[in-house]
């Protein structure tokens, strides 16, 4: 048994029985952030400002690398959660890495590698009675291979001990999908999980080969969930489904973006819903039908502002003044995320960011959003970058965003009263190929930023992780293949983000997932 805490996170989060921390536990000195949801928050930032370990100076080749791995069953799509501290029965306290992958499993490990073995290990299959992960070669489609399980990042209620995930299965040939509420410290279902996800709205019923790809959400008491298709079999449609965190047989709210129409998927490349605090979605789809400039109620190629304050209702929205003609084309508006920024001066203090497969960068003013004009975009800014299109969602960090699209560089856009210069500050070196790459922040603060990123192989073969210097991201500190096959991390996964926290950097990959660290803390 092994006991590690911090003092300052012990005291924050005391009222946290599933924790463990008791009289008999050991404090460190360092505080450890948690990472409970898809790019660290729900304004969907990617920041993790706690770290003291990793800095500017020490994150190179010599002193850093790859340090450890942990064989999956699956491709892990999903980004990997951390929380520190819990206390697993007969097992000890540790800092714990959770991780999802395609063969619909769900593995909770010790994040410092002491213990090499799983913590907990939880499938969702049985094929000795049917169930099984969805072939993606029955559905046609060579967009993920060879199998659908679990593709969203759950999420995970730190107050509660609760992670939230869908799973996909397929039973006697027929698609199911559930939300399941595992208990942090055994992975036992609770709150009544797991349940089936099912609805009709305004006529659509669910359609339950649909893939469930963004981040999950978890807002004032509800796990939000985002549905778009897997290769585009017509018809379909992109919905939202709403649950009670504390009883997940309680449906609260499900919302369909065209009902009238066809498509409009919510899937954003995994990007998680995100949502300000004052309980409003942000969500973009693609291709679709759109007439809501019109009276109707189809939003098809729409960035969409929902309110929770009753089910699920659009309440503002941005279209693209040539949506149809992107529409045809299959140009994605929300072929990423959306970034909520913090508070802009200028005009407008409250923004979101998105981008499309065009390799266009949109600044949407959130409190209104625009709607649709069709000669023009009537929003904040738009701005067309070198990228041949983006599927990837921004990071943020000290007034600096920072984007990366296909065959362009990671590039960084410091705002101005809430604008994007026409050029980057920075950018690295190197180009990054198809889809580009959702980058993470870690600073101690407002000091020692780096931005963390996975580029994918032009061909099959091993991600590459970089480093760079956040206030100047033309300094590279590290990539993964300086040190030849050293540090090199299993076969690539397109979308994936890296989580970093307490010292260590997490990779999900197509067979393992690798970490990151300081060879000074190997275990």
């Amino acid at each position: 048994m092994k006991f590690r805490t911090s003092l300052h996170f012990a005291l924050l989060i005391a009222g946290f029985g599933f924790l463990g921390i008791g009289p008999q536990t050991k404090l460190a000195a360092q505080t450890t952030a948690s990472v409970l949801t898809w790019h660290n928050d729900n304004s969907r930032t990617g920041q993790n400002l706690n770290e003291t370990t990793l800095t500017t100076g020490n994150v190179n080749s010599t002193e850093f690398g790859k340090v450890f791995s942990f064989p999956v069953d699956g491709l892990v799509y999903a980004q990997p959660l951390y929380v520190p501290n819990v206390s697993i029965p007969r097992r000890g306290t540790f800092n714990t890495v959770f991780v999802a992958t395609e063969h619909d499993s769900i593995y909770a490990f010790d994040a410092d590698g002491e213990v090499t073995t799983p913590l907990w290990h939880v499938s969702f299959i049985n094929p000795s009675k049917g169930i099984t992960t969805i072939s993606t070669q029955s559905q046609h489609c060579d967009s993920m291979k060879p199998e659908v399980g679990i593709t969203g990042t759950p999420v995970i209620d730190a107050s509660t001990g609760t992670l939230y995930v869908v799973a996909a299965t397929s039973e006697q040939g027929k698609a199911v999908q559930r939300l399941h509420a595992l208990d942090i410290t055994t992975g036992r279902e609770k709150f009544g999980g797991p349940v089936i996800l099912q609805a009709n709205v305004s006529g659509v019923r669910f359609d339950a080969t649909l893939i469930q790809r963004t981040g999950l959400l978890l807002l004032n008491g509800t796990v939000y969930i985002g549905y778009a298709s897997l290769c585009d079999p017509h018809p379909y449609h992109g919905w939202i489904f709403g649950y009670s965190a504390q009883n997940v047989q309680t449906q609260v709210a499900a919302f369909v973006t065209t009902p009238n129409g066809d498509k409009g998927g919510i899937w954003q490349s995994g990007a998680g819903l995100a949502a300000d605090n004052t309980g409003n979605i942000f969500v973009m789809d693609g291709d679709g039908s759109f007439d809501a400039s019109t009276g109707g109620s189809d939003y098809g190629m729409s960035m969409m502002r929902l309110s929770t304050a009753s089910g699920l209702q659009v309440t503002d929205y941005f279209t693209p003044w040539n949506e149809d003609t992107l529409s045809n084309s299959d140009y994605d508006l929300g072929s990423g995320g959306v970034l909520l920024l913090p508070t802009q001066s200028g005009q407008h203090p409250n923004e979101a960011l998105g981008a499309d497969k065009e390799g266009k960068i949109f600044v949407v003013d959130r409190d209104h959003m625009g709607g649709f004009n069709p000669t023009r975009n009537p929003i904040v800014q738009t701005l067309k970058t070198p990228a041949q299109g983006y599927f990837s969602t921004p990071a943020y960090w000290q007034q600096d965003v920072y984007y990366s699209g296909i065959g362009d560089y990671l590039s960084m856009y410091p705002l101005n009263s809430g604008m994007l210069p026409k050029s980057p500050a920075s950018h690295s070196n190197t180009k990054f190929g198809f889809p580009g790459s959702t980058p993470s922040i870690s600073a101690n603060g407002s000091s020692a930023g780096i931005v963390w990123a996975i580029q994918m192989p032009g061909n099959p073969g091993p991600a590459v992780l970089h480093a760079y210097d956040a206030s100047n991201v033309s300094n590279e500190l590290y990539n993964s293949n300086q040190a030849g096959n050293r540090d090199h991390p299993g076969q690539a996964v397109k979308f994936t983000v890296p989580t970093v926290a307490n010292g260590r950097v997490y990779v999900g990959t197509q067979a393992e997932l690798d970490v990151y660290g300081l060879f000074s803390q190997k275990p």
